[in-house]
């Protein structure tokens, strides 16, 4: 299987491309992402496809500091509720171990490793794709990401002995320079952050010893009940591609790195088809979005992936009993006023 990442790999991707006078919309799209799922930071996204935007982005923005730019938008809690337990870790050491070891809770395609020997530490990045793609940009991302997270523990001033990127220097390195110091390097043998070991041993001045046991047992939890079948894999996708208008068994396996009878297979084992889930997810959609009055029906028809208003309509009625708009009075009626 292809790897995903969650939404929140493109956390402030919007302001940042809208800032830089590009059109995210019409990007996320010709990548067969959805700029209204954004929203949703926990939704898992292909991963490629996520690369390949920022790629897109970079060029039409002419700048070569994309993803680093990102990166600095970046907040702690962008790494969604393990950054809840990472703030209770003791020491940095903890916390950069912990971090590693659980990357696949916010991003599959992450691979990162720390190793200490000789008085430094190595905290090294590479990302596993599942394809052969450019992926200068995300790696910038990545690394500009854990260097803010070490920076949150080891303090805002904190410098490390070096920054390495394996790809080539961009024309402009202001960014570079402003983000990591003089101390960034290209064309080295690795992506990373070098920097003294002992630094790892400062205390976590955000941890509460109170809280650190409650922490991991909420983690522990956590943990478990995220833990993604091929299932659920499918589910995210069918939401993520349905308002793309190309949701089909065909891109769902494409981006999973499979063929479409290997879909089919791991679905059976749930009792369930392609087509029964597309439809539960339609249903548990619209359900929301009927709900709201400010979406119009026929944004609605787009967004679960229906061709045309009609062909929504006739759905509606056979899933609920009754028209769209019926449904929707319906739920914003509170009934007679008791006297």
């Amino acid at each position: 299987m292809k790897p995903l990442v969650r939404n929140a790999a493109l956390s402030s991707y919007i302001e940042l491309s809208q800032s830089l006078g590009i059109d995210p919309r019409a990007l996320m799209k010709q990548v067969g992402l959805d700029p209204v799922g954004l929203a949703v930071q926990d939704r898992w996204i292909p991963g490629a496809a996520v690369a390949e935007l920022l790629e897109l982005s970079a060029a039409a923005a002419r700048r070569e500091d994309f993803g680093l730019l990102l990166a600095e938008r970046r907040r702690f809690s962008n790494l969604g509720p393990i950054s809840l337990v990472l703030r209770e870790e003791p020491d940095a050491r903890s916390a950069v171990r912990l971090l590693v070891r659980q990357e696949r809770m916010y991003n599959e395609m992450l691979r990162s490793r720390l190793t200490e020997a000789n008085g430094l530490a190595t905290l090294k990045v590479s990302l596993a794709l599942g394809e052969v793609r450019e992926a200068r940009q995300s790696v910038e991302l990545a690394v500009g990401v854990l260097h803010g997270f070490l920076g949150v523990f080891l303090g805002a001033r904190w410098q490390p002995l070096s920054v390495c990127f394996s790809h080539g220097a961009p024309h402009d390195m202001a960014a570079h320079r402003r983000f990591f110091g003089p101390v960034v390097e290209f064309d080295q043998e690795f992506n990373g952050i070098v920097f003294y070991a002992t630094e790892l041993d400062t205390p976590n001045t955000m941890s509460d010893p109170l809280l650190r046991g409650y922490a991991r047992q909420y983690f522990d939890s956590l943990a478990v009940s995220e833990d993604t079948t091929e299932l659920d894999r499918v589910r995210e996708l069918i939401e993520v591609l349905l308002p793309t208008g190309r949701c089909s068994i065909e891109q769902v396996a494409g981006s999973l790195g499979v063929d479409r009878r290997t879909v089919h297979r791991h679905l059976a084992t749930s009792g369930e088809t392609f087509s029964s889930l597309v439809n539960a997810t339609r249903t548990e959609l619209a359900e929301q979005l009927v709900a709201n009055p400010s979406r119009s029906l026929t944004e609605i028809a787009g967004l679960l992936g229906f061709s045309a208003p009609s062909a929504f309509s006739r759905w509606f009625r056979d899933q609920f009993g009754s028209s769209a708009r019926e449904w929707r009075a319906l739920r914003s009626d509170p009934g007679p006023v008791p006297n």
